[in-house]
């Protein structure tokens, strides 16, 4: 499973017999693997100052994960010709995610413990805004380009009717420069091949005789030349449309098509150009994102179990990933029980719902009688 679960209990005698406990029973049940968080001893400064750390670090923690999943989603959408490679190219430091946080060690060097909390998750941060503004404008320069491409491209698709003439077409095809001659083409479906061969020059008047040609074709249609006069132009159109033929409206200009063919080659090398050096900014930056992602979790467990189990700091903090889904609730029951002596009241809500307590409101899905954070690393769900 891609899902972990960060607690932590009081480091007394009796809770770390809790913890050992649970080590052992979710062992023995084959519930969860089990490894010890470490966390450095941060300032701890005032209560006060903690509880409004508490409140941005929540923020903060929600802020990172939605950027991982779309820098996830940015790794996904630039690599469409290789996407069984994506989940190579989302690391943490060169380690798998699942690596990296089962072997966590905090960054002394970038987040230095001993500065105040507060500085340090300010530093988290303004780290993460200023990747998501590079994300903004790099993927945004880059959906451009691709936009852009995929128009063009999509012009070079699709039937006779509507795609782009310009890459099928020669200008030996047309007759150029005349001002009385006019070459058009005729979109004609396949089974009145014989019919538009047999009745073409006498559609209208001054058509040139034998001056058909079919230059291409899909699955429905072909698209043939026919050479007339400019004059009759409009009468000939009438005509063909009552005999089930279609004129496309294209007039053959030899500039505007070296633009368009010079334009989609820019295109091409503009992304090839962009793809290498977004694809490392992605993966570079997706790294230095999880790796604060986790560091403010630890940080929210380290601020959540001071102001729950109180001064002197004294608290273990205890990675799990359950083994699988179906386990998560007997998982659950386990913790609950084995921590229940943390709060009697939350855990007897919590162990028997059908218990109601005037004045107190929990959900298990908020509230456990001991420190609890979720990460889930299923970042392309």
């Amino acid at each position: 499973m891609s899902e972990f679960w960060l607690i932590s209990a009081p480091g007394d005698k009796e809770n770390l017999q809790a913890l050992e406990r649970m080590n052992t029973v979710t062992s023995k049940s084959n519930l969860s693997y089990n490894t010890k968080f470490t966390i450095p001893d941060f300032k701890v400064g005032t209560l006060d100052s903690l509880v409004g750390l508490s409140d941005e670090l929540g923020k903060v923690d929600i802020f990172a994960e939605s950027l991982i999943k779309r820098m996830a989603q940015s790794v996904v959408e630039v690599m469409e010709d290789a996407k069984g490679k994506v989940q190579e190219n989302l690391l943490a430091n060169g380690a798998d995610l699942t690596s990296f946080v089962t072997h966590f060690e905090w960054d002394m060097a970038k987040y230095p413990a001993k500065q105040p909390l507060v500085s340090i998750a300010d530093t988290l941060a303004k780290q993460l805004a200023q990747i998501e503004t590079d994300l903004k404008s790099r993927t945004a320069a880059y959906n451009a380009l691709k936009t852009n491409l995929e128009n063009l491209e999509k012009k070079c698709t699709g039937n006779l009717f509507t795609r782009t003439l310009s890459d099928i077409v020669s200008k030996e095809d047309f007759v150029l420069d005349s001002e009385y001659l006019i070459t058009l083409l005729v979109i004609v479906p396949k089974p009145s091949y014989v019919q538009w061969q047999k009745t073409y020059e006498s559609l209208s008047d001054m058509v040139v005789p034998r001056s058909t040609k079919l230059i291409a074709e899909d699955n429905e249609c072909g698209l043939f030349t026919v050479t007339l006069f400019r004059k009759v132009i409009d009468d000939f159109k009438t005509k063909a449309k009552e005999n089930k033929f279609t004129v496309r409206e294209f007039y053959y200009d030899e500039k505007e098509i070296k633009r368009e063919r010079e334009e989609m080659t820019r295109l091409l090398s503009d992304r090839k150009q962009q793809y290498g050096p977004l694809l490392r900014w992605l993966k570079v930056n997706f790294s230095e994102a999880f790796i604060a992602w986790i560091h403010i979790k630890a940080l929210r467990v380290f601020v959540e179990s001071v102001l729950r189990y109180g001064l002197p700091v004294n608290f273990q903090a205890v990675l799990l990933q359950p083994h699988k889904k179906s386990s998560t609730k007997r998982l659950r029951e386990v913790l609950n029980s084995v921590f229940r002596h943390l709060d009697e009241v939350a855990a007897a809500s919590i162990l028997d719902a059908s218990v109601e307590i005037p004045g107190l409101q929990l959900s298990n899905q908020d509230y456990f009688p001991y420190v609890y954070f979720h990460i889930d690393l299923g970042l392309l769900d």
